[in-house]
Parts: structure tokens; C-alpha cells; sequence
């Protein structure tokens, strides 16, 4: 096990971050270095477990209520490409 110390400022930011996705702080932060090192080609991404994917989801879908409604035309071709064929 690793343990480190991080400036308060910091772990407060993290530990809302792991709050608004539904984890527990300690997964939140390994989840950040498993990311992390899996773009830099040092492990194997791994599969999210339910849970976490449940977090995520909700997470996104948190205050979804107050996205305003676009009309249907909105999503038309036309509406993409105004400027250009």
C-alpha cells in the first residue's frame, strides 16, 4: 500500500469529485491513476465494475431535469450546416 499527503485544498477537490460520482474517495483516486497510467501504455484499462458504471451514469444524468428542451428541428441537417453544403 502507498500512502501520500495532499495539500487540503487538493483532497477536498477529489473527495467532491468522488462525491458528485457516486464513489468513495479511495476508488475515485484509483480510478485517476488506473486512467491515467493506461494512456501512457503502463497497464491494461480495466473493465468498470456495475456499480461504477451505475455512479457514472447517475452522475450524468444528475440535474438532466433543467436541460431545456430544443425543438425538433433543431436536429435536422440543415440546422448542423448552415454555413456550408
Amino acid at each position: 500500500m502507498i500512502q501520500i499527503e495532499l495539500r487540503p485544498e487538493i483532497e477536498a477537490r477529489l473527495a467532491a469529485e468522488a462525491q458528485a460520482q457516486g464513489l468513495e474517495i479511495e476508488t475515485y483516486i484509483n480510478n485517476l491513476i488506473e486512467r491515467a497510467m493506461s494512456k501512457t501504455g503502463t497497464i491494461p484499462r480495466r473493465r468498470r465494475t456495475r456499480e461504477e458504471m451505475h455512479a457514472f451514469f447517475e452522475a450524468m444524468a444528475a440535474h438532466s431535469d433543467k436541460i431545456p428542451q430544443l425543438p425538433d428541428n433543431a436536429f435536422t441537417r440543415e440546422s448542423f450546416y448552415q454555413d456550408h453544403d
